[in-house]
């Protein structure tokens, strides 16, 4: 699903306006309308156009979560936790943090869909 806003995001890539700003926009609105795939896409190039960019490297660890793909994530997290904390921005790195210990304790992770839980009594 597109929304007007991701078509005009998109029409700048490429373009002179492109940059880490503009992927990190666009995967954001992939996010809102829960696409994480594409969202990942563009939060990569988002950090590809500056690795000092820690609200993106927040972003992705959260998307890559959102897939299953923890090992990444993980990464993601503990990258956006070396620029934030390099740069200073205390709060971002805290909150990254927290994603860590939560994706590490198994509490964050893909929604199950209705299908693949087990019943507790089930087992």
């Amino acid at each position: 699903m597109t929304t007007p806003t991701i078509a005009n995001l998109e029409k700048l890539i490429g373009g002179p306006r492109d940059g880490a700003l503009v992927r990190y926009a666009l995967g954001n609105e992939w996010l809102k309308v829960r696409d994480p795939i594409r969202a990942i896409e563009s939060l990569r190039a988002a950090v590809a156009f500056d690795t000092q960019y820690s609200a993106a490297w927040k972003q992705l660890g959260k998307a890559l979560a959102s897939t299953g793909q923890t090992d990444e994530s993980l990464e993601a997290f503990r990258q956006g936790i070396d620029v934030a904390t390099a740069r200073g921005d205390i709060q971002a790195a805290r909150e990254m943090a927290v994603f860590v210990k939560r994706l590490s304790r198994g509490a964050i992770g893909p929604k199950p869909t209705p299908g693949d839980q087990t019943r507790r009594d089930d087992v």
